[in-house]
């Protein structure tokens, strides 16, 4: 009874912070404006299985791609043990998915083996990240503090493996010890416990819900460590993937007020009586982080720092200021940074910085070629360009700070109605020398 006790307590507080985390950020969320409506469910829970369960993406590069993947397939599997101990800790069971039978042998002993493979993948990790030069695990974004972020998670990893598996091998030993009938299969517990044959009954038992404890309370302070680390992503790549924009790469949203002012221009008849948009078109673009819609922030969150969007850039392969991974590393950033007061005095809060210009420079903006690789690569579909070009659009729009070969095409548009500075009339001198058959 003591056990359940102290468990429901350990619970509860996991419980509490985290919903203070959940609602920290929905405050934040609140904030931001609309993106696109969530449709074709069906085709969203498709493409959800085939990115982010599949891990298609992560694939791509087959060697450490596989690694990842069997650490995320792991994590699935392990999960289902990891509520049965949530259920056995709150009613004094024991191995209370027992009664699955067959079922319950394939997944204790799928979990049972890839804590074996989870740990073994992760000390390649942690040795990758430490003692080998990988480019695309650097660049000015990543601080000391990202890489010492990413090997505390990678380590809280590792022990819950160890845990696990010394968990399951006490186990084992001890119902060896005591002739009682094993729940379950264990390959890898099955031959850790013969090493513990010599214990006794009570060091067999201490050892389990030690290991036991430290596995449970590990997965409680991981659950609440990760919204504050890059790992994050455990939680919001999956929904990220689903809440993807579902249009084709390289298609630009176009702003409704504008869209609004052109179609008046074209027909001042035009009946918008349906429109949705406020009367005030507010902002032109974003200049900081409460002028993102509420996927720009969404993308952050779920953003895993991989790298992965960077090492394709052609901008920054060529030398250029531009990394698409800090882009969406510095919206997260900011958002911590203003969120608090934006929430506490509203949307008028200003701190004396921005997005644009304190995080992010026009130099780092206008170096993007739009090409998408960026978009393309990233394994949950976080879309990089649509942050770059809203940014853009408040350059242009409320700054009139565009550079000056954009500022020419403008000005030929506007006078010409092309961005070549060759009146209409003029358009087909280039012909005229032509020989053209008539009809």
């Amino acid at each position: 009874m003591t056990k359940q006790i102290l468990f429901a307590i350990a619970l509860v507080i996991t419980l509490g912070v985290f919903a203070f985390t959940v609602i920290r950020l929905i405050s934040y969320f609140r904030l931001l404006k609309p993106a696109f409506p969530v449709k074709n469910i069906g085709k969203r829970i498709l493409l959800t299985l085939k990115v982010a369960f599949g891990q298609t993406k992560i694939l791509r590069r087959p060697i450490i791609g596989f690694m990842h993947a069997l650490v995320w397939w792991g994590f699935i599997i392990i999960l289902i043990g990891s509520i049965e101990m949530v259920i056995d800790g709150l009613f004094g069971t024991e191995r209370v998915l027992s009664f699955l039978g067959v079922i319950y042998d394939v997944i204790v002993a799928s979990g049972d083996v890839f804590a074996l493979i989870i740990a073994i993948l992760i000390i390649a990790f942690l040795f990758r990240r430490i003692f080998m030069s990988i480019k695309r695990f650097s660049g000015i974004e990543m601080k000391h503090k990202s890489h010492v972020d990413a090997n505390i998670a990678l380590s809280l990893i590792l022990f819950l493996m160890i845990t696990l598996m010394g968990m399951n091998a006490f186990y084992v030993a001890s119902v060896l010890n005591s002739n009682h009938e094993i729940a379950g299969f264990f390959p890898v517990g099955n031959i850790l416990a013969n090493w513990f044959s010599g214990f006794s009954s009570s060091q067999l038992h201490f050892w389990h819900e030690f290991n036991w404890w430290g596995h449970i309370l590990g997965i409680f302070f991981f659950a609440n460590y990760l919204p504050y680390s890059k790992h994050f992503h455990v939680f919001m790549s999956v929904p990220n993937v689903f809440l993807s924009n579902l249009n084709p790469l390289g298609k630009m949203s176009n702003m409704e007020s504008i869209t609004k002012e052109v179609k008046l221009m074209l027909d001042p008849n035009a009946d918008f009586s349906d429109s949705t948009e406020d009367e005030e078109a507010g902002r032109f673009g974003v200049k900081d982080v409460q002028d993102l819609n509420w996927k720009n922030y969404f993308d952050s969150l779920a953003c895993t720092q991989c790298g992965r969007c960077t090492s394709v850039c052609p901008a920054n392969i060529t030398g250029k200021k531009l990394s698409p991974r800090k882009i969406v590393m510095n919206v997260r950033e900011r958002m911590k940074e203003k969120g608090p007061g934006l929430v506490k005095e509203g949307l008028t809060y200003e701190d004396g910085k921005a997005l644009f210009g304190d995080f992010i420079s026009a130099e780092e903006l206008w170096a993007c070629t739009t090409c998408n690789a960026c978009a393309q690569e990233c394994p949950i579909n976080i879309n990089q360009p649509a942050i770059i070009l809203d940014m853009r659009r408040y350059i242009v729009m409320e700054e009139s700070a565009a550079p000056g070969e954009l500022n020419q095409i403008f000005s030929n548009i506007e006078n010409n109605g092309a961005p070549w500075q060759f009146s209409q009339d003029d358009r087909m001198k280039w012909a005229e020398e032509l020989y053209i058959n008539e009809i």
